[in-house]
């Protein structure tokens, strides 16, 4: 920004001031073009007020208050107020597009917030006097059971005007209308991914007053985007239009191209050099690897070491009977076989590997041994032919009844 220009021009604060206006009232009379504007000469993007433009709003008759009552903004309680109606009589106008908000927030229990211009709702109440009173006709009645809401439908109408009356060039206007959609219903429209980029460097701020958390922040976020069908299809028709009329004047830019649309002062610090130029895509050398010899010159191999036979096994000793292996004696209640019936195992033959890759036969396999009687532990007297005991239930009835009949006795008392 040059000197001259800073003359020219003032700040957004400064410019608020000199027209006794708090924050918010001079940005809505920026947003409903009470005061205009013009691009800065920073690199930061900010929008100026000219010097003439601030003389001109203090020159009219009925500064300040004038200019402060087109600006005043109201709830839904005062907006009741000033028609003599009930607040939810209200809300129902507002709800099927009688009323457009000229503005939203969210309060502490995240419930939107809607606020009107009092000079609309003034207007409103002169022009549809039979609204005010009596039963509202069938078709609005009808709307309302249906759960129609225009509120957020004519907010956004209002924002992408403003935003449309301040783009600059027709890529700009096409990023104000692609801000109101869905990333996917944007990607459906604009298939080159580099316009996409270029329409998302371009996309305007969000509107002020945005909530910090996330989750409130997401339910405004879903305020500014189309939701309704029939309104997604018009803001893609216009949107397919508009990349149309911004194709024919300039296409977007690409990767390594010098010519890049940049928005507002970028474009013109491009122009005047004073941003470096991308540089242009770079070009990878590929070198080939060197060729490889045999393999006996690349890396010599250690000659390779005879495996040494494996030394023959010696034979196992003849197992002996368990008849040798002295031991105590065995009582057993029937004749049970000795141990020395037990044949002994055949002694292993020795293997040589005369030939380690031949295969080695299976060894033959062991005769099965003959079932032996178990010992009878040491103490326990041998079975005998013995008849076999009467059951346990009938045992246990005699003792009990042994048990009853001497319990019945009686027994003699012995006096000492």
């Amino acid at each position: 920004m040059t000197v001259d220009e800073g003359a020219r021009t003032v700040t957004p604060g400064r410019a608020a001031q000199e027209l006794e206006l708090r924050r918010d009232e001079f940005r809505l009379a920026v947003q409903l073009g009470l005061v205009r504007t013009a691009p800065g000469g920073g690199g930061g993007g900010q929008r100026r007020i000219e010097r003439s433009e601030v003389d001109r709003l203090r020159a009219a008759p009925d500064f300040p208050d004038g200019l402060r009552e087109r600006v005043r903004a109201v709830g839904t309680g005062e907006a009741a107020a000033l028609l003599e109606i009930t607040p939810d009589r209200f809300t129902r106008l507002a709800r099927t597009g009688h009323v457009s908000p000229v503005r939203f927030s969210l309060n502490r229990y995240r419930a939107v917030v809607w606020t009107y211009l009092a000079e609309e709702v003034a207007e409103f109440g002169l022009a549809c006097p039979a609204l005010l009173t009596g039963r509202l006709p069938l078709d609005l009645r009808e709307r309302l059971d249906g759960r129609e809401d225009l509120r957020p439908r004519n907010w956004r109408a209002r924002r992408l005007t403003v935003l449309l009356r301040t783009a600059e060039g027709p890529w700009a206007r096409a990023a104000a209308i692609a801000s109101l959609l869905d990333p996917v219903q944007v990607a459906e429209v604009v298939d080159d991914p580099y316009e996409r980029a270029h329409l998302d460097r371009l996309r305007p701020a969000p509107p002020p007053g945005m909530p910090v958390g996330a989750a409130a922040r997401e339910r405004a976020e879903r305020l500014t985007r189309a939701d309704d069908p029939d309104e997604i299809l018009w803001q893609r028709m216009s949107l397919a239009l508009a990349l149309d009329e911004a194709r024919a004047e300039r296409p977007a830019p690409y990767p390594g191209e010098t010519g890049a649309v940049l928005p507002g002062a970028a474009a013109e610090a491009w122009a005047d050099g004073r941003l470096p130029v991308a540089p242009g895509p770079r070009v990878l050398t590929l070198t080939p690897a060197p060729a490889l010899g045999p393999a006996s010159a690349v890396w010599p191999l250690p000659a390779v070491r005879p495996v040494p036979a494996v030394p023959a096994l010696r034979p196992s000793p003849a197992v002996r009977p368990a008849s040798a292996v002295p031991g105590p004696a065995v009582r057993t209640a029937s004749a049970v076989r000795t141990a020395s019936a037990v044949r002994p195992a055949p002694a292993l033959r020795p293997v040589r590997f005369a030939n380690p890759g031949a295969e080695v036969p299976p060894a033959p396999p062991l005769p099965p041994s003959p079932p032996t009687a178990l010992p009878v532990p040491a103490g326990r007297p041998a079975g005998t032919d013995r008849p076999p005991g009467r059951p346990a239930r009938f045992r246990l009835l005699d003792r009990f009844r042994r048990r009853r009949a001497h319990a019945g006795r009686k027994r003699s008392v012995s006096w000492p």
